[in-house]
C-alpha cells in the first residue's frame, strides 16, 4: 500500500499550495497497468534562446540569478534536457549563422563568435547550475547561401553533392566548437520544422531530400567524427505552413526510417506542434527508437491560465505517448512575448522594467519537472481520471502523479490504497511512496 507524502495544488488563483486535502468520498480511482514499452525519462528542459538571455541581462543582477536558479537548480524546477539553435532561430534577436560567405565550401570562415555572447553563454549560466543537463540541438536554418533561393526565410536546401557535404560539415564544425566550449551536445537533430516556410529563419525539406542527406553525408561525417552526439530525426511537425491532410508520418518520418542507410544512423525520432499526430504510428512501428517532445506549443502571449491548462494536456499526450523527454519553448521573454519576426508567445517567466513574473506555465511546468527525476521510469494508468493524468516512478521509489482536475467541483480520488481531494480546475502533484518515512530528494 502507498503513502500520500505530498500534495501540491496549483489553481488560477493560488500557485504550488503544499498541503495534503483529504475527506471526501472516493469517486475515481487510478492504478497502474502493464506498461507496452519500458520508457526511461531523459528530462524535461527548455530552449535556450538569444532572447532569453537578452531578458535576463535587462534584470538586475540578484533578480537575473534568483531566475536562473529557479529554473535551473537540482533542488528547484532543476531543468536538464535544453535545446540549443545551431544559428538563429525565430527567438534570435537577429539572423545570422555560422558562416554566411557566400560559397565558402571550406567553411573557412566558420565562426561561433557571437553566441559567446548569447546562447553559449546562457548554457554556462545552466551548466552552472545544473552540470547535468543534457543538451539538444537543431538548425533553423543553413547558412543562406546554402539555399535555393539565398535567403534565411522559406526557401530549401541546395541538393547537390558539394552543398550537402559542406553542410555536414558545417553541423560537425558546430558540434566541435561547443565541445571546445565545454558544452557537449548529447543530440543532433537536423531541421527544425522541416515542413515550415515562414518569414523567419526556416528550411524546407522533403522526406527524399532528408534520407539522403542522412544516408550519404550528415550520418557518415557524425560516425566518423569522433564525437558521442546522436543522430535524431526531427523536429517533424507535420503538415507545417504547407498544408494538405494527414499527419506526414509517411512524408516526412516513415520515409526515411524505412531506408536501411539512413535508419542505421537514426536512434530517435523529435515531434513538436502538428506533429504530435505522427508519435502513436511511430512509437507502434519503430518501437526500437525513443522519441521526444522537441518544442512546447507558444501561446500568444497573453499567458493565460486557459492556455496553460492545455500546455499541462499536452504534456500529457506526449508523455503517455512514448516521449522520453519534454522540451518547453521560451522559459523567459519580456512581457508580451514579442519575437524580433513581430509575434507574440508565451513563456514561463516574464520580464518588464527590472522586474520578473512567474507566469502561469510556469507553475504548470514545475509540476512535472520539479518532482520527476532522470532514470524514472513513466507509468501507464488506467481508471476514470487518468485522461487526466500522467505519472512517474523515480529511481527512489518515489510515485509522481500529476492530475487535472478540469471540473467547477473537487473531486476525490485514490491511488494505490491512498486517496485525496482535488481542487476545483486544478492542476495537481501527488507524490506517493511505500516506506514510512518519505524517500523524495530533490537532489
Amino acid at each position: 500500500m502507498m503513502k500520500l507524502i505530498r500534495q501540491i495544488t496549483t489553481t488560477e488563483k493560488t500557485p504550488m499550495d503544499d498541503r495534503i486535502r483529504t475527506g471526501g468520498i472516493c469517486t475515481s480511482e487510478l492504478s497502474n497497468l502493464p506498461p507496452l514499452r519500458n520508457v526511461k525519462w531523459r528530462g524535461f528542459g527548455g530552449c535556450l534562446n538569444e532572447a532569453g538571455i537578452a531578458a535576463l541581462d535587462m534584470l538586475p543582477p540578484s533578480l537575473r540569478n534568483s531566475i536562473l536558479d529557479d529554473l535551473f537548480l537540482p533542488e528547484r524546477m532543476g531543468l536538464n534536457f535544453c535545446r540549443l539553435p545551431i544559428g538563429a532561430n525565430d527567438y534570435a534577436l537577429e539572423w545570422y549563422s555560422c558562416d554566411e560567405t557566400s560559397e565558402d565550401y571550406s567553411l573557412r570562415d566558420f565562426s561561433i563568435a557571437r553566441d559567446k555572447h548569447f546562447v553559449l553563454r546562457y548554457a554556462e549560466e545552466a551548466l552552472a547550475r545544473n552540470p547535468n543537463i543534457e543538451f539538444f540541438a537543431s538548425p533553423w536554418s543553413p547558412p543562406s547561401w546554402m539555399k535555393e533561393p539565398a535567403r534565411y526565410c522559406g526557401g530549401h536546401i541546395r541538393s547537390t553533392p558539394e552543398v550537402l557535404s559542406a553542410y555536414a560539415r558545417y553541423l560537425m564544425k558546430w558540434l566541435r566548437a561547443y565541445e571546445e566550449e565545454g558544452i557537449h551536445v548529447s543530440i543532433l537533430l537536423p531541421q527544425n520544422e522541416w515542413a515550415s516556410d515562414n518569414i523567419y529563419p526556416t528550411c524546407l525539406w522533403t522526406g527524399e531530400m532528408m534520407r539522403e542527406f542522412i544516408a550519404k553525408y550528415l550520418g557518415p561525417a557524425l560516425e566518423t567524427s569522433g564525437l558521442t552526439t546522436e543522430l535524431w530525426l526531427g523536429t517533424i511537425n507535420g503538415t507545417g505552413t504547407l498544408g494538405g491532410p494527414g499527419s506526414r508520418y509517411n512524408e516526412y518520418t516513415n520515409i526515411v526510417l524505412d531506408d536501411p542507410e539512413a535508419f542505421r544512423h537514426i536512434r530517435g525520432v523529435a515531434y513538436q506542434w502538428e506533429g504530435k499526430a505522427a508519435l502513436r504510428p511511430s512509437v507502434e512501428s519503430y518501437p526500437e527508437l525513443e522519441y521526444m517532445q522537441s518544442e512546447n506549443e507558444c501561446g500568444d502571449g497573453s499567458n493565460s491560465w486557459e492556455y496553460a491548462n492545455y500546455v499541462f494536456e499536452l504534456m500529457r499526450l506526449y508523455i503517455t505517448g512514448g516521449v522520453c523527454a519534454y522540451c518547453y519553448w521560451n522559459a523567459v521573454l519580456p512581457k508580451g512575448g514579442e519575437s524580433s519576426w513581430g509575434w507574440k508567445q508565451n513563456s514561463m517567466i516574464t520580464t518588464e522594467r527590472g522586474t520578473a513574473h512567474r507566469e502561469y506555465e510556469y507553475y504548470i511546468f514545475y509540476h512535472a519537472a520539479g518532482f520527476v527525476r532522470r532514470g524514472a521510469q513513466v507509468l501507464r494508468l488506467s481508471g476514470r481520471m487518468s485522461g487526466n493524468a500522467f505519472g512517474f516512478i523515480n529511481p527512489d521509489g518515489t510515485h509522481v502523479i500529476v492530475i487535472q482536475n478540469p471540473f467547477p467541483y473537487e473531486k476525490s480520488i485514490s491511488y494505490e490504497g491512498a486517496s485525496c481531494t482535488l481542487m476545483p480546475r486544478s492542476v495537481t502533484t501527488l507524490l506517493f511512496s511505500d516506506t514510512t518515512e518519505a524517500p523524495f530528494s530533490q537532489s
